[in-house]
């Protein structure tokens, strides 16, 4: 059975002339038949025409009125073939022999495929005859209908790159081709295994290897032969183990893809791409139009129109302040620009840096201790000694230490603090009804009620006493206390409503 294969490099603008002089043979490849001629079947044969001087010409002034990015993808490497078994089927080992009449039925099939798909946006093509297996280079520059220079339109994500392998199977199962597996997450883990990958079917899925080189590695057939019996043997031995890294892969994946999605949700859009939208010229290091000149540096921007100087730092900022709307009205054009994701992009950052300057700028709010009444307080005591069994002279103790108190509900009054004394909130308990509950702005992840008996915490080593309840913390205290007086350790009860703390 012989299989369609289609691969793709992206190409940054550095990245063109290595390519091109590889391809064009214009350095030396290993495992490359020099006797072989290969054939260049798009494009102009003259030597001194430079791939990346195609490239320019075919962005041409479709970009010149905005900036290409410097990371930006230029062109696109496509490298097509077939399985050896479809250019050799009686002899499939047989490296750089093939049969004509197959040859010229794919190369044919592949021709009319690039003109169908991609049309004069194929600005290079070269069928390669000199290492072991028929294939070709395409070099493709990802314009869109807009003559925007935009590859992630044509290639972004896994879904894409199905499209373009199905597409290219769509033509070649009309000269007897198979589709590998759809949707395998294998991955080429050896180029020496190439030959042995194609012929079981296993999905030839993108990755950033140079083709080239696969192939070439592919062309050493001894050293193939040598390991074929080898791993023949282990095949069975490595079954489990590939299913459990299989499975490992598609959780780091998984996790990969959340990271990647939380980084991209909270990065804004690009000044210069929302300035373009808006309908600003580049002229110079500033982007103007409808009386703003407007200099752009990263995620900041300031308007130096009419004297003045405003600016922001957002996408959601700019689109306000050129188009003098809100910002719901913002949000909206966004979202008719760059669509939902880009819209939800945009506020997110926003959000993200309105929340950091207010945490920044913005004082947060002190817990505010429930104001004593002392008119109560005789009510109170007689509820925790008579109700509650605490001894009278620690409900004096604590209320002497300001830690026990009424309110003006006779509710009882637990202070609670961190560990170096300071009031962060307050446990109420009624004493005429069945209320109970934390005063509010109580912060509780770092606060405490606790005391302790005779030494200070910082002299003793301290037994720590959780308890679901202040008056249960004073219970286990007064309990030790009654059983062994006061020892050299002392408990340090502390009733604490989250997270257990342990001192000593």
């Amino acid at each position: 059975m012989a299989y369609a294969i289609a691969r793709l490099k992206k190409l940054k603008r550095g990245n063109i002339s290595g390519s091109a002089s590889h391809t064009a043979r214009e350095r030396e490849t290993p495992n490359a038949d020099p006797t072989q001629k290969n054939i260049r079947f798009i494009g102009s044969l003259a030597p001194e025409e430079r791939l990346e001087d195609l490239v320019l010409a075919k962005i041409g002034d479709s970009e010149q009125k905005r900036k290409i990015r410097t990371d930006a993808v230029y062109c696109v490497e496509l490298l097509l073939s077939a399985s050896p078994s479809y250019f050799r089927p009686d002899c499939p080992t047989q490296a750089g022999y093939y049969e004509p009449q197959k040859l010229d039925n794919w190369l044919e099939a592949t021709h009319q495929w690039l003109a169908d798909e991609y049309g004069n946006r194929i600005v290079r093509a070269e069928l390669h005859l000199d290492e072991a297996t028929p294939h070709i280079h395409a070099y493709f520059v990802p314009l869109d209908d807009q003559g925007q220079l935009r590859c992630n339109h044509f290639f972004d994500g896994r879904q894409k790159i199905q499209q373009f392998q199905d597409s290219y199977y769509q033509t070649m199962r009309l000269i007897g081709l198979e589709r590998g597996i759809k949707g395998s997450r294998a991955k080429h883990q050896d180029i020496k295994d190439f030959y042995r990958i194609v012929e079981e079917g296993r999905d030839l899925e993108v990755d950033e290897l140079s083709a080239e080189h696969l192939l070439a590695k592919a062309a050493d057939r001894d050293r193939a032969n040598q390991r074929k019996e080898e791993m023949e043997a282990t095949a069975k031995a490595l079954s489990l183990e590939n299913d459990q890294l299989r499975r490992r892969i598609e959780q780091l994946e998984q996790d990969n893809q959340s990271i990647k999605k939380v980084t991209e949700w909270s990065t804004d859009l690009a000044l210069d791409d929302v300035a373009w939208e808006l309908g600003l010229w580049r002229k110079g290091n500033e982007w103007v139009g409808g009386n703003h000149i407007i200099n752009i540096d990263a995620s900041q921007f300031t308007d130096f129109s009419n004297g003045s100087s405003l600016g922001g730092n957002s996408a959601i900022d700019l689109v306000k302040h050129v188009n003098q709307c809100n910002q719901t009205t913002a949000i909206a054009w966004l979202g008719e620009r760059f669509g939902e994701v880009g819209a939800k992009r945009a506020a997110i950052a926003h959000a993200q840096k309105v929340t950091a300057l207010i945490i920044q700028t913005q004082p947060a709010p002190q817990f505010t201790p429930p104001v004593e009444d002392k008119a109560n307080w005789s009510g109170v005591e007689h509820y925790l000694t008579q109700k509650r069994g605490i001894p009278s002279d620690c409900v004096q103790m604590l209320h002497n230490q300001g830690l026990v108190y009424a309110d003006s509900k006779a509710n009882v009054v637990f202070v609670m603090r961190d560990l170096n004394g300071k009031t962060k909130g307050a446990f109420l308990e009624g004493t005429a009804n069945k209320f109970s509950g934390y005063e509010l702005g109580t912060v509780r992840r770092d606060s405490w009620f606790y005391f302790t008996l005779g030494k200070k915490p910082s002299e003793q080593t301290s037994t720590v006493v959780l308890s679901f309840s202040p008056i249960d913390a004073i219970s286990v205290a007064m309990l030790e206390y009654q059983v062994k007086g006061i020892p050299e350790t002392i408990p340090l009860p502390i009733y604490e409503g989250s997270t257990p703390v342990e001192t000593g």
